[in-house]
């Protein structure tokens, strides 16, 4: 009996906030007076995505792929280093079923943009709204995140190997 072959992968990141950057969070421009700190742009929530779906396929990570001092990769769009991966990965015969992420960050409050950053993750990943999924949290004013110094991301995915 053919069984297929699932995969998880769990993906994390972190960056400091800073003044003077734009804040990138799942490839949506976010109106805010500070952005991540970073060598690309810094999309926190992408990068957890990459780290997720590179994991799974046993891949490594973001770092791996595309290493931070590498002078191609400054100020890189991350959805283009996402959507290069998640090519590597239906390569070696993945399938990716659903995108579930977390986003922690005191401010801004992301409620009014949490659709449009799931709608612009489903048309990366090429899956319908209903297999992406993003939460977003607050430090609660405790550590970095919640005195607005950082914020972090998690993704977890679920890949499915085609079957033959």
């Amino acid at each position: 009996m053919d069984v297929p072959d699932f995969r998880i992968g769990l993906g994390h990141d972190t960056h400091r906030l800073v003044a003077g950057r734009e804040l990138w969070l799942g490839g949506v421009r976010i109106e805010f007076e500070k952005g991540l700190l970073g060598h690309s742009d810094a999309d926190i929530l992408l990068h957890a995505l990459t780290d997720a779906v590179l994991g799974a396929a046993g891949l490594g990570d973001i770092g791996d792929a595309f290493p931070d001092t590498d002078p191609a990769y400054a100020g890189i769009d991350s959805s283009l280093l996402f959507a290069r991966s998640l090519e590597r990965v239906r390569e070696l015969g993945w399938t990716l079923v659903n995108v579930d992420c977390t986003i922690f960050a005191q401010r801004p409050k992301l409620v009014p943009f949490k659709l449009q950053i799931r709608q612009r993750l489903a048309e990366l990943v090429q899956l319908p709204l209903d297999c992406v999924n993003m939460k977003a949290k607050t430090g609660e004013h405790v550590g970095p995140i919640g005195r607005e110094e950082a914020m972090s991301a998690d993704a977890i995915v679920l890949l499915r190997r085609a079957v033959k």
